[in-house]
């Protein structure tokens, strides 16, 4: 291959001659002389007793350096002979003396002492020479066959490659550059990149001084202009002397991304106008996700629909538990019901009341005139919504506990009682047995509403649902910020799913809208998000022991609740259900310890393989009666054992 540099061996020469010093002494040493036949002078070296290289000069044009270690100069030499040695000016030169097996690099330097080199074997035998004028003949050209072959690619590429040197001068400059900067390569070799464009913009300014590479990042080399850019940094001898960029123009995509995404946003406010018009015929299609826990909820909320009883929602904050009670109340109202929602944590204690039930005019000073609905009325043939039901003032409990045993009440300030026509959909983030034993809310109360208990999971114990959430939540907010989201790299989704998420959807939400906002380049990046999240840890025991609270619960409330005993006594019969009942009240599962040793993923792949053969055990080893009973297909279920080896 022509274009590397050549080996000490393809470079060797060996017409010489080769002379012991006793030559030398004995003046036996022929006249160095041109063969005219093959024009090559045959350079004359002597072996000195020590066994140091001498080359034996006697070119006219040579200086008449001194004698080394004791040579006689040849041309001081007395003789008697009729033809004197020699006849022209000579002289001795030391010679260095290589081994073969050297590298190029190691020889190169050795030509500052002498022009010739003599090489030697392992077994310190002469076998050859080198010169200088064949070293350089050599280099110049490789150089000028590897410069020949990296032109040729450089402009074969295509993109935009440019090259600048340690001074931050542009080095090298394709065709590819010139058409999409609008810049001759005559114009802008050899002058300081930042004379064409703005520094703060330059890539290759930025990996040149930090040694930062990028690739396909998205970034503005002008006003006018975007480009994907790859920039790496090129290092000698571990110091950077430069970098190097590819560039392709994407100008056009982007302005037709963001003409997407204008015309996206009025078909999403056209949606929404619509929507309004036409409310959405599936009422679960804002509950995202399609986990195992997720699925029995929405079934869960199926059931309750075909009856009008009252419903408490428990979850932790930030779980949607709105959604939950909408998707309820257009499941089982009609579409012009009103849906009326009270936060009974947001309105002061002395102006609940009235919000609640109304008042009646001049019920009090500052009071309207003609009087005030309350939401209790205002809901009248659809659902009345208590968020946050455990906030709710200890004084005003017993009047909603009347509303709901005598379906009456009465507005402030009336004489009259009002009929409470409106089903009751109650949620609440507290633990109410425990408010019960502290005084803080009503026993009798929570009976009422507690007819049926709906429990909607952590975000932490569904978390194969944030892919989902993520991608629906980034096209939110990309169209409401008009950011273009091109690239989300895997170690994004890594630090969200190991995440404990004590937020919940709604801080899953709030990551998102921040990590859309911040991006201007089309790429999250993982430093984007924030610091809370990037540095907790995974608390592994505490997801069992919750799940485990969550199943007593649930446990203890299906087997009070009338509508899911008879749909389970029906599908399975009244020994299953005790022995559901029972098995969710005192789960045998045990839950594995937090090891150094394993990961978080291992260890839940532990817990579900377990689970899922204490499942297949209580179903008699019949795959397709689990299946079924677990809500999935087969098909899945064959893949999950697969994948966890059972």
């Amino acid at each position: 291959m022509r274009h590397l540099l050549p080996t000490l061996k393809e470079l060797t020469r060996t017409d010489m001659h080769i002379y012991d010093e006793s030559s030398v002494q004995e003046k036996l040493l022929p006249r160095p002389y041109t063969d005219s036949d093959i024009n090559v002078t045959r350079p004359v070296f002597v072996r000195s007793g020590t066994g140091s290289a001498y080359l034996y000069c006697s070119f006219l044009d040579q200086p008449n350096l001194p004698d080394e270690k004791g040579l006689p100069s040849a041309s001081s030499a007395k003789s008697t002979d009729p033809d004197p040695f020699p006849v022209t000016p000579s002289f001795f030169v030391p010679v260095p003396l290589i081994s073969l097996s050297m590298e190029l690099a190691q020889v190169i330097p050795l030509f500052s002492k002498s022009s010739v080199l003599i090489i030697k074997n392992d077994r310190d035998e002469w076998i050859g020479y080198i010169t200088a004028s064949d070293i350089m003949n050599s280099i110049h050209q490789a150089y000028r066959l590897m410069e020949a072959y990296l032109e040729t690619t450089l402009e074969t590429v295509g993109s935009a490659l440019s090259l600048i040197d340690e001074e931050a001068k542009v080095a090298y400059w394709t065709s590819g550059a010139e058409n999409i900067f609008s810049i001759r390569k005559t114009d802008i070799i050899g002058q300081p990149a930042a004379n064409f464009f703005p520094p703060e913009r330059l890539q290759s300014l930025k990996t040149l001084y930090s040694g930062e590479s990028v690739y396909r990042k998205q970034h503005q080399p002008r006003s006018d202009l975007f480009a994907l850019i790859n920039a790496r940094p090129v290092r000698l001898d571990g110091r950077i002397v430069g970098a190097v960029a590819a560039e392709v123009d994407i100008t056009t995509e982007i302005r037709l991304h963001q003409e997407l995404l204008h015309m996206s946003s009025k078909i999403q406010h056209l949606e929404k106008a619509v929507a309004r018009l036409h409310p959405e015929t599936d009422p679960f299609a804002r509950i995202k996700g399609s986990s195992p826990i997720i699925r029995q909820c929405l079934e869960t909320i199926r059931k309750i629909s075909t009856t009008p009883a009252t419903v408490l929602i428990m979850g932790e904050s930030g779980t949607g538990k709105e959604l939950f009670a909408k998707a309820i109340h257009d499941l089982r109202e009609p579409e012009t019901a009103p849906f009326i929602a009270i936060n009974c944590g947001a309105i002061p204690a002395s102006l609940f009341e009235s919000e609640l039930f109304g008042y009646e005019k001049g019920a009090f000073s500052g009071a309207d005139p003609k009087g005030k609905k309350g939401k209790i009325e205002l809901a009248e043939g659809g659902t009345l919504f208590l968020d946050e039901i455990g906030e709710m003032p200890f004084e005003l409990q017993v009047k909603l506990l009347r509303v709901l045993q005598e379906r009456s009440y009465f507005p402030v300030g009336g004489t009259r009682t009002k009929q409470a026509n409106c089903r009751i959909i109650a949620a609440t983030n507290q633990d109410l047995p425990a408010m019960i034993t502290r005084n803080q809310f009503r026993e009798d109360l929570y009976y009422r509403l507690n007819v049926i208990n709906l429990i909607i999971p952590p975000l932490r114990l569904r978390k194969e649902d944030i892919y989902e959430l993520t991608q629906t939540f980034l096209q939110e907010f990309s169209l409401l910020y008009n950011r273009h989201i091109e690239v989300i790299p895997p170690e994004l989704f890594k630090h969200l799913f190991e995440y404990d998420w004590p937020g919940n959807v709604r801080e899953l939400r709030n990551v998102i809208e921040r990590l859309t906002i911040l991006t201007m380049d089309g790429e999250i990046k993982p430093e984007y998000l924030p610091d809370s999240l990037t540095s907790a840890k995974v608390n592994v025991p505490s997801e069992p022991e919750q799940t485990v609270a969550n199943l007593k619960s649930a446990g203890k409330e299906v087997a009070h609740d009338p509508n899911v005993t008879d749909s389970l006594q029906k599908s399975h019969g009244p020994d299953h259900l005790a022995a559901v009942a029972r098995e969710a009240a005192n789960p045998s599962v045990t839950f594995p310890e937090q090891s150094s040793g394993s990961s978080y993923q291992q260890q839940m792949d532990a817990y579900e393989a377990r689970l899922l053969l204490q499942y297949l055990k209580a179903a008699g080893g019949n795959k397709r009666t689990l299946a079924k009973q677990l809500g999935i297909s087969r098909a899945t279920l064959y893949n999950r054992m697969n994948r966890l080896g059972i």
